[in-house]
């Protein structure tokens, strides 16, 4: 399970993929016109289509089947369109938290008697709420609280009793599964593997058990996973700090300012009964999207979705998220001192992925930081050695709301974070004046283009991003429909976005200063 999109990668290069659209649209287009013999490239969706066969059943749960029997080999992602940005005020994290209760098995995988586990686990909540609540009273009763975490320790452990550790995936690695894993970020949860085609019965029973009857095993035990994965990629991280601060100076209201992986005391509060209040709100069809990829039977699919998924209740729509991040007035800086590489992170407040300026902004930051040719990285890090690392990007924390253009860089040695500053916003400044050239606009267009048919040409890849696109954007096509808008952006678009967004109000600076001497003494 991971946090993001992959396990070993930093918050910003995770982020790189918020351009998963273009690339994604990319391959599909790539593959559509893959035979001498196809017609021209505004036909492309036509021909794809062919090969695609999307139905939702009665209670809202939406298949997209991709045939690609290129290899005995299907891919399965499952999205369901809640995030960070969904969760309860005082319960940050808990999308996270439940990402990893769906790896816990069911009521038949990973227990030895699910009956008596089950009634364990209802005492073992109950106390572990009593305990919470003695906490939050104005003078906590000590010794009531050592009691009821003593029994919540023995009932913990009774619990532990029943659990066989792994089953789920134990079932799928005997089964030749492949890739198992799941992310979660401020606006979606997914879940994604592969399996030979002749398994394609065992991911239907597996996938609707684990989400039509979640278990909530190891609860607890859990949270502390999560809480360890905030300490080691936030806490003991410099540009995870930096990140974590610049996202809450940010943004004042929007749920976008609060961090993925949760805050310490919200994921002390939240309960097994809170999950399950989050699973009947979130967890429903009509938001989940499950896109099925490879050599597979549309008919077949369609037979054992029905069959798996059908009885799944209808729910209401979840609710939607209402807050709207006021506009900024003013500058907003801020500066942390401590014994680290130092950082400088700037932002600017921009657009959802839905917005008419979304692709030219994706560019924009394309033109400044993609490749060594970049403007960015040629001037700071090849010519005049002020940095050793430096990108811009837009749709960060998110892309479903409004969201952001970043900009970060790391110094070299002797530079100041006032130095790096200084020259991104002087080739800012450039971009506004109109200093782009089409060579650069058709370059980052070409490269997307490339990037895409290295990274995402596979069952997995078409899965993951159809899925993505239907789920955060209401129709798998839009990984078409947004390459084509892509070709329409101008240069004329590029400078338009820079100067109405890359503004001194509208821009967010925080930096990381090396601290030395006394305490409070920083040198940059």
């Amino acid at each position: 399970m991971t946090f993001g999109v992959s396990k070993n990668s930093n918050p910003i290069t995770r982020n790189t993929m918020k351009l998963k659209h273009l690339l994604a649209a990319a391959v599909l287009w790539s593959l559509a016109l893959a035979s001498p013999a196809q017609p021209a490239q505004a036909q492309s969706l036509e021909e794809f289509e062919k090969n695609v066969t999307e139905f939702t059943l009665d209670n809202g749960l939406t298949f997209i089947i991709i045939e690609r029997p290129v290899a005995p080999v299907v891919s399965f992602a499952t999205y369901v369109n809640v995030g960070g940005a969904n969760e309860p005020v005082g319960h940050t994290g808990m999308a996270h938290i439940f990402e990893h209760m769906a790896f816990k098995g069911t009521r038949d995988i990973g227990t030895t008697n699910w009956k008596k586990e089950q009634q364990v686990l209802a005492e073992l909540d109950a106390t572990y709420q009593k305990w919470l609540q003695e906490s939050y009273q104005p003078v906590p009763d000590s010794a009531r609280m050592d009691t009821l975490w003593s029994h919540f320790e023995a009932l913990q452990e009774q619990a532990g009793q029943y659990v066989v550790n792994n089953e789920f995936s134990q079932i799928i690695d005997r089964n030749g599964g492949t890739g198992m894993n799941a992310s979660t970020s401020a606006d979606r949860t997914n879940y994604f593997y592969s399996l030979p085609e002749n398994r394609i019965e065992l991911w239907f029973s597996l996938e609707s058990d684990r989400f039509k009857n979640p278990v909530f095993r190891e609860f607890y035990k859990e949270k502390e996973v999560v809480r360890e994965e905030r300490r080691m990629r936030t806490e003991s991280q410099p540009f995870g700090r930096l990140l974590e601060e610049f996202l809450a100076v940010a943004y004042t209201a929007h749920p976008y300012g609060r961090p993925v992986v949760g805050w310490h005391s919200d994921i002390t509060a939240t309960t097994m009964e809170d999950a399950r209040r989050f699973y009947n709100t979130y967890y429903v069809p009509n938001n989940i999207t499950i896109a099925i990829a490879g050599d597979v039977d549309p008919g077949q699919a369609r037979t054992l979705a029905e069959t798996y998924f059908g009885d799944l209740p209808a729910a209401e729509e979840p609710p939607p998220v209402y807050t709207r991040e006021p506009e900024q007035r003013g500058e907003r800086r801020f500066t942390i001192q401590g014994q680290s590489q130092p950082f400088l992170l700037m932002g600017y407040h921009t657009v959802a992925q839905d917005h008419p300026d979304a692709k030219a902004l994706q560019l924009l930051g394309s033109v400044l930081s993609g490749g060594r040719t970049s403007r960015l990285y040629k001037r700071m890090v090849d010519e005049e050695k002020q940095a050793l690392a430096v990108q811009a990007l837009n749709g960060y924390p998110g892309e479903k709301y409004e969201s952001m253009f970043l900009t970060f860089a790391v110094p070299n040695q002797g530079v100041g974070v006032d130095t790096l500053e200084a020259t991104i916003l002087e080739e800012i400044e450039k971009v506004k004046e109109g200093a782009l050239t089409q060579e650069e606009l058709d370059r980052v267009r070409t490269n997307a283009r490339a990037g895409l048919i290295r990274s995402l040409d596979s069952n997995s890849g078409l899965a993951q991003a159809l899925a993505s696109a239907e789920s955060q954007q209401g129709d798998w096509r839009k990984v078409f429909t947004d390459l084509e808008e892509l070709r329409e952006v101008t240069l004329a678009d590029l400078q338009r976005v820079a100067r109405k967004y890359l503004t001194k109000e509208n821009r967010t600076v925080g930096t990381i200063v090396t601290q030395t001497g006394e305490p409070g003494d920083a040198d940059e």
